[in-house]
């Protein structure tokens, strides 16, 4: 550890929790069994979506697209994280710190561009239902799709370039448990004014023009349910928004805290928890959400086992 913090060290110490060494045996643990279930739990969803004909339908093509993502944004983090946690090492190379904030923040980008996407599928469903197979063409539903992950990687890149154009002066201690951009600004040796300003644009895009087609797509849907009269068509009409409403709740409540919040020393273990929720926590419960609030899924679910068991 003390010949990897010397100036022939080119990587990075990821500080993470290294100053609650009892914390880090539970968190150890709980990350273990956290990412197990995530894995499992968007593994199933996608199988679901492929297996089941019923689920064959935009909703769900963008729901595998999301469980698919989110496995992915999770396996960016966490492994290094609980490589780091299970010894003294906490080191990350240079070329490992790029790929992980590359990846992490394209992702995170994607994610949130996608789940603007789905409030749009959404509003078409319940407010243009007699058109909705016309509206969400599967051609369109694909080139939705795309359009996220290639927005979502291009701004990245753009990102992560400057970011590590920043000079250092030796300066390799992270005080953070992943390679993220405002931690790692607190590197740099020079004046970061333009990169701050170029991360807030850029989070501004990111993370508010979904929220303001979130906004729209869910303020036409309320009207459009408010005039239906029946209570069953009402309940029917919120049911197939309230996962969705759900999970992009906790997805850009978390992560308009974190990148908008003012920069200050006494909130970085808030800020690392905080990131915890939203890069571990949200991706694992994101499958148990739009199971158990699904019933589509969630018949889906039952046939399934029902299938494997009769076959056995």
């Amino acid at each position: 550890m003390e010949q990897k913090n010397e100036s022939s060290f080119a990587g990075f110490i990821l500080l993470g929790f290294s100053d609650r060494l009892q914390l880090e045996l539970i968190l150890f643990v709980v990350l273990l069994i956290f990412y197990i279930f995530t894995l499992l739990g968007n593994t199933t969803i996608i199988a679901l979506s492929y297996l089941d004909p019923r689920l064959h339908t935009p909703m769900y093509f963008f729901l595998s697209n999301l469980s698919f993502l989110d496995m992915c944004y999770t396996t960016s983090i966490v492994p290094q994280f609980l490589f780091n946690l299970s010894g003294a090492d906490k080191s990350i190379s240079f070329g490992g710190c790029v790929v992980q904030m590359y990846i992490s923040l394209a992702l995170g980008c994607t994610e949130c561009i996608l789940l603007g996407v789905m409030a749009f599928d959404r509003y078409a469903a319940v407010c243009r239902p007699l058109h909705y197979t016309v509206i969400m063409h599967p051609r369109l539903c694909a080139l939705m799709a795309s359009a996220s992950w290639v927005t979502g990687f291009v701004n990245s890149l753009l990102q992560t370039v400057l970011i590590f154009l920043l000079p250092r002066c030796g300066r390799n201690k992270l005080a953070h448990f992943f390679c993220e951009i405002p931690p790692f600004l607190k590197l740099a040796c020079v004046d970061t004014t333009m990169n701050v300003y170029v991360t807030f644009f850029g989070s501004v895009i990111i993370l508010l023009t979904p929220v303001s087609l979130i906004m729209f797509s869910y303020g036409r849907i309320v009207r459009a349910v408010l005039r239906i009269k029946s209570t069953a068509g009402q309940r029917k009409a919120f049911g197939t928004c309230g996962s969705h409403l759900t999970v992009v709740s906790l997805f850009f409540g978390t992560a308009i805290y974190v990148y908008f919040q003012p920069s200050s020393s006494d909130s970085q273990d808030q800020d690392k928890f905080m990131s915890l929720f939203y890069t571990v926590i949200i991706p694992m419960t994101n499958p148990l959400i739009y199971t158990l609030r699904n019933r589509d899924v969630k018949g889906a679910m039952k046939k399934m086992l029902w299938k494997n068991s009769y076959s056995g």
